[in-house]
């Protein structure tokens, strides 16, 4: 301690006999005046470095992604998948047994309806799986769209099997030369409805856990300061949830033809004409599904963001004159991404505009990603084709 308040002194001293000589007029050496401005006492205190502490709360990526790359959401719908699969495979061996002692085709189209949905879900947890894999410089957006390209694959499957089964309906319609043993048939058609109820229960999803509101699934905006998306539920499940109530519908028809049947053996015909009519209904069942999956194929926004509340809010933030390029699109129904250009006043501060217009869509809509480029505002943008809304569809 001695030896450093003698070195502060000495110091003093050089920088006092320095001093002395400018204030004399004395013109100093180069050396010289790199040490006065060496010695030479801050006016201010100099500024602190960055702390480490917080700053990974300001990184720009607001949400976190697990190390195993598996959501909440989707280990529960792979754990719904395979619950569902194991129920689905007894059954349908079951319901093949059945059939074939039954001599009934409508119990033949149920387990084939039932061996859809297993390929189905074999394909969804296919798509889960590849969706986990990390995003390349070729993917850059992930695997996350494979889990839409399994719901495709599990409509597909449907309408596949579906057209073989009213094209065997139809020939039975021509044809009366077959027998069909009713005690066997009502006990599998009664075994079948049990099942598909079963695993319908299992992939139910009632909405997300943090939606906040009462609409459930609906589009209901955040509070403010939450940066959870909006779950509208597993696209894969929602696919395979949809295959299991068409069969459940079949099921039931099957059901009610076989009771007829046990009662008046005559008519025999209620089983390719339920076949024909429960067939229809579970084609039908597949319209919302493919509404979503093309929607997102399509590039299309999402169901539950609107393109002027995003636009309204953007343009609510202090300093922000205009924006165009506003896209919002969706990799899956529950990853929302936006992106946007803001015009904004020449004096404004583009740093704090990019933070608070990216809180407040992360906020109120729940997006996955957003992506925003600030550029100072000028009159022509008012006229500029290229920077025009899109119409209405």
């Amino acid at each position: 301690m001695k030896g450093l308040a003698k070195g502060q002194r000495w110091a003093h001293l050089l920088r006092q006999a320095l001093s002395d000589q400018v204030s004399a007029g004395v013109r100093l050496p180069g050396e010289h005046v790199a040490c006065l401005s060496l010695f030479t006492e801050p006016s201010e205190p100099l500024p602190e470095g960055p702390k480490l502490e917080g700053m990974a709360f300001h990184h720009c990526h607001k949400n976190r992604v697990s190390q195993s790359g598996l959501s909440p959401e989707r280990a529960q719908a792979r754990r719904q998948l395979y619950a569902a699969c194991v129920v689905c495979f007894i059954f349908m061996a079951g319901e093949v047994v059945g059939g074939y002692l039954a001599h009934s085709l409508a119990i033949m189209t149920d387990a084939a309806h039932l061996l859809a949905d297993i390929g189905s879900m074999m394909a969804s947890l296919f798509s889960l799986w590849l969706s986990t894999r990390p995003a390349t410089r070729t993917m850059t957006f992930g695997w996350h769209r494979s889990e839409t390209l399994g719901a495709l694959a599990s409509v597909v499957s449907l309408w596949i099997v579906t057209g073989i089964l009213l094209y065997l309906a139809f020939l039975r319609l021509l044809h009366s030369d077959y027998h069909i043993e009713a005690g066997a048939m009502l006990l599998t058609a009664s075994i079948a409805v049990c099942a598909n109820m079963i695993m319908a229960f299992v992939l139910h999803q009632t909405g997300a856990p943090h939606s906040h509101g009462p609409r459930g699934a609906e589009y209901a905006p955040l509070e403010e300061g939450h940066g959870h998306p909006l779950s509208l539920g597993n696209t894969s499940v929602r696919a395979a949830f949809v295959h299991v109530l068409g069969d459940l519908l079949q099921s039931l028809g099957v059901l009610a033809a076989s009771i007829l049947i046990y009662f008046k053996p005559q008519y025999k015909v209620a089983d390719p004409i339920s076949t024909f009519l429960f067939s229809i209904c579970a084609l039908g069942s597949t319209a919302p599904t493919l509404r979503d999956v093309l929607l997102v194929l399509m590039e299309g926004a999402p169901r539950s963001v609107e393109f002027e509340p995003v636009r309204d809010t953007l343009l609510s933030v202090p300093g922000v004159r205009a924006t165009h390029d506003l896209h919002l699109w969706a990799l899956t129904l529950t990853y929302h991404v936006a992106s946007a250009h803001l015009a904004i006043d020449s004096t404004a501060d583009p740093e704090a505009i990019l933070a608070e217009a990216s809180s407040r869509l992360y906020s109120r809509f729940g997006f996955s990603s957003c992506t925003l480029q600030v550029e100072k505002y000028r009159s022509e943008m008012a006229h500029c084709l290229r920077c025009r809304e899109p119409p209405k569809a």
